[in-house]
């Protein structure tokens, strides 16, 4: 498991005990397997607690808590949860809400603590949104954009076409290996969350997509020294996840589409999943999911349109 870039998220808390806390605790982390995303979560979400303590609590206590976690109040957690709430977003804080409570769960462990400082601090309330989603008229303008048998073009188009096809993760398409491909059953090994394998399929115009991308991928100079799927346009270098980020980003200013991102494809399949009755049991094996929140989450809005559907058949309000 690849180290976290630790001396950047420590940058400034070297002179007290955060730093060596922080480093000790990554390797709990790393010990048991958690995923780098998630340890870079919890990490920074302690990192900028001890930050924020040295900078800009109103705690005249925080200066000694800034040098020292085993010192943070419950007071020290809620005047950084509503700085975040402030300066963020609700569900910014409420991340860093549940980051702060595996640290302070882990120097328990230790024995560091007595208790928990955020053992009684509430999370925060969080808005629930309608999430747009990413459908069929705005991904065909993204298509659209990839005309053309340019590498670039190839290789965009059928990774869009895979995210709209499969609903997966950023990091489970970016991460893809060329062994994890199966052309011949027209599917895919996806490495989801939790070091969680799954197998999804794809459809006839993803498959001729990335068909045609794998024999410009083919033509490449040592391509044989690239196991991943995806490669950048130029050297034998892997596009990585972020990558594939700032080109949907591209692509979507290209074609006019706003907000263009992998997660909005996971709605919208989500969304036509509950819109044309399928299984939710079923829904939650192919995205990857062991909650049945979200499920719910991810449907709310194919629900939402069900029942203005369902209002305007009734036809409530229009009789008289």
């Amino acid at each position: 498991m690849p180290l976290l870039k630790l001396d950047q998220l420590c940058d400034g808390l070297e002179k007290g005990d955060w730093a060596g806390f922080l480093r000790d605790w990554d390797r709990t982390l790393r010990s048991a397997n958690r995923p780098e995303t998630t340890r870079y979560n919890y990490l920074l979400a302690a990192a900028q607690l001890a930050k924020y303590l040295g900078e800009h609590s109103p705690d005249p206590d925080a200066d000694d808590a800034s040098q020292d976690p085993t010192l943070v109040t419950k007071a020290h957690c809620e005047f950084f949860q509503t700085w975040m709430i402030e300066t963020r977003s609700a569900a910014t804080a409420l991340n860093k809400h549940k980051g702060l409570q595996q640290f302070f769960k882990y120097l328990l462990e230790e024995e560091e603590i007595d208790k928990s400082p955020m053992a009684r601090v509430k999370q925060p309330v969080v808005e629930q949104k309608l999430v747009p989603i990413m459908g069929d008229d705005d991904t065909k303008k993204l298509i659209d954009s990839t005309k053309g048998k340019t590498f670039l073009a190839l290789r965009d188009e059928a990774i869009i076409r895979l995210y709209y096809n499969t609903g997966a993760r950023l990091s489970e398409i970016g991460n893809l290996l060329l062994t994890d491909l199966d052309m011949n059953t027209e599917s895919v090994l996806l490495h989801g969350k939790g070091a969680k394998d799954r197998r999804v399929r794809f459809g006839p115009k993803t498959s001729r997509a990335i068909a045609r991308y794998l024999r410009a991928r083919a033509k490449r100079k040592d391509v044989d020294k690239v196991p991943q799927l995806w490669m950048a346009e130029r050297g034998a270098k892997a596009l990585a996840p972020n990558g594939i980020k700032i080109m949907l980003k591209r692509r979507g200013t290209t074609a006019g589409v706003q907000g263009t991102h992998a997660h909005r494809w996971r709605h919208n399949f989500a969304h036509e999943w509950h819109k044309k009755g399928g299984n939710t049991g079923d829904l939650m094996l192919l995205l990857g999911w062991a909650s049945e929140d979200m499920p719910r989450r991810y449907g709310a809005s194919a629900a939402a349109e069900r029942a203005q559907e369902l209002q305007s058949q009734m036809g409530i309000g229009e009789r008289v």
